[in-house]
């Protein structure tokens, strides 16, 4: 991938003189730039990806949160259920998909970036957008056929089914901007910046929150009202990007008359996103599938897993937040070939990230009871809802090398072992669990420890994966640079 190019070339033959004009300027920004990411201290860099991505995935929460608690207030029970329900099932296993591939443009644009390989950054940048407006047309069209069936299929009850298909018919007809929305902060991100996705992603949010109350409170557009608030606040976030990504002067400036398919970038793209698309949705269906053994356990459990998740959800967050600053800060030292300080980078964040884990561990144990009381009142929901995180939280800690060691390799480009280890170790074997063992141990440990025993399990495969370094001399020969280069990797 790396060296498909030679660094900032001389004109191939051919070559317009404007193309010529503008590959030359691209060169002239490159050397102009200090990449602290490629340069420095490793831990500044590191820290600056990981606050703005926990903020910007907080505003996301909210984004969702705020939609459900107005649906909730001011329209009633079954549009809630509509809002927060089936509909969520067939937009996240849609969208997940997208956010996959767009992590796979992160990953193909900041290794062009770290290589300064300006024509190839250039190609890229301008495939991604490509994707995003394909897929936008794509999506939006399967998503409104696909409504209605779907739902019948999922038996929604109904009283939600009209809420239900409305709001997702509104929902998709924003897809595109949406969409142009994730790739465009994923070529942000992917050149260092992390700022202007955050205050794009927190303009939406509050266009998000102001259009829902006028349009349901004020106009009473009901759940119709709640998903236009929801496209328009998506097509805010999606002009802000563009318009930073049409501004002149950068390396990754966008040309709309360039927009198009580079073959290689594409099977790039596409060779890191999906797997990492279909791993998103293969969580989504084993959390499916173990939610449908918590339910058999009755109202009271049900109700405490649920204020259980809502705390969970928070070191989620922060993890996730740890994978996608080590990913991007991988993708670009690989492709400055600075592979010590790609190891090292690694081996820091999974300190740090260890070391918040174990507060956080601390924090959720010991506040457990007050963490709870803010989702419910009832004392034996409190009371369960403990004894499940106490039995659960602990374990965050082997949760750590699976995020931080997939984030690592496939930060090389290489997102397929990474899928197949984690599905795998976490999502089948948890599924296999609760099918093979529940019937024999029909209680609820039997369910929470399926969690730590995938954890622990998939922990030891990348533990054992990533020191072989087999991964990294891999990379290097998938990237098609010289074979000498394998020789520095120890």
């Amino acid at each position: 991938m790396i060296a498909a190019r030679p660094e900032f070339s001389r004109a191939r033959p051919g070559q317009p003189g404007r193309v010529y004009a503008v590959c030359r300027r691209r060169k002239e920004l490159f050397a102009a730039l200090h990449n602290q990411i490629t340069e420095g201290a490793i831990l500044k860099p590191l820290l600056s990806f990981f606050f703005p991505i926990l903020l910007g995935t907080f505003f996301q929460q909210l984004y969702n949160t705020v939609d459900a608690i107005i649906v909730g207030n001011f329209v009633g029970t079954a549009a809630l259920g509509a809002v927060g329900g089936p509909t969520a099932v067939l937009i996240n296993f849609l969208v997940n998909l997208f956010v996959g591939l767009s992590s796979g443009a992160t990953v193909v644009i900041a290794q062009y970036y770290g290589a300064r390989q300006g024509e190839d950054l250039r190609e890229a940048v301008h495939t991604g957008i490509a994707l995003s407006l394909a897929a936008g047309v794509v999506i939006t069209g399967v998503g409104i056929a696909l409504s209605g069936p779907v739902l019948r299929m999922m038996g929604t009850p109904e009283d939600v089914m009209g809420y239900a298909l409305t709001y997702l018919r509104v929902y998709f007809c924003g897809t595109m901007a949406s969409f142009i929305y994730n790739m465009g902060s994923s070529i942000l991100r992917a050149i260092g910046d992390t700022k202007r996705p955050l205050y794009f992603l927190i303009a939406a949010c509050l266009t998000n929150i102001v259009l829902d109350l006028f349009f349901v409170v004020v106009l009473d557009m009901a759940v119709f009202g709640v998903g236009l608030a929801t496209v328009l606040s998506q097509v805010v976030s999606a002009v802000l990007v563009a318009v930073s990504l049409l501004q002149p002067g950068t390396v990754y400036c966008v040309d709309l008359r360039a927009i198009r398919f580079h073959p290689d970038k594409l099977k790039s793209i596409l060779r890191i996103g999906l797997p990492a698309g279909i791993q998103s949705n293969m969580y989504t269906i084993s959390n499916m599938v173990l939610q449908s053994c918590i339910n058999s356990f009755g109202t009271v459990t049900v109700a405490a897993w649920t204020a259980f998740g809502k705390v969970d959800g928070f070191y989620w967050m922060v993890s996730g937040a740890f994978g996608v600053s080590i990913t991007t800060f991988v993708s670009q030292n690989f492709g400055a070939r600075k592979y010590d300080r790609l190891k090292k980078g690694v081996m820091v964040c999974l300190g740090v990230t260890f070391g918040v884990t174990a507060l956080i561990s601390l924090l959720f144990c010991g506040a457990a009871p007050i963490l709870l009381r803010m989702f419910t009142s009832d004392s034996a929901v409190i009371a369960l809802g403990r004894h499940v995180m106490w039995f659960t939280v602990p374990f965050y800690v082997t949760f750590v090398c699976i995020e931080i060691f997939s984030g690592a390799v496939r930060g090389t480009g290489d997102s397929l072992k990474p899928m197949l280890l984690t599905c795998s170790g976490v999502c089948v074997l948890r599924v296999l669990w609760v099918l093979l063992v529940l019937p024999h141990r029909n209680v609820l440990e039997t369910v929470l420890v399926s969690y730590p025993i995938s954890w622990v399990v998939t922990s030891i495969l990348y533990l054992v994966y990533y020191f072989r370094g087999n991964w990294l001399r891999r990379g290097i020969q998938r990237a098609g640079l010289p074979p000498e280069e394998t020789a520095v990797v120890k």
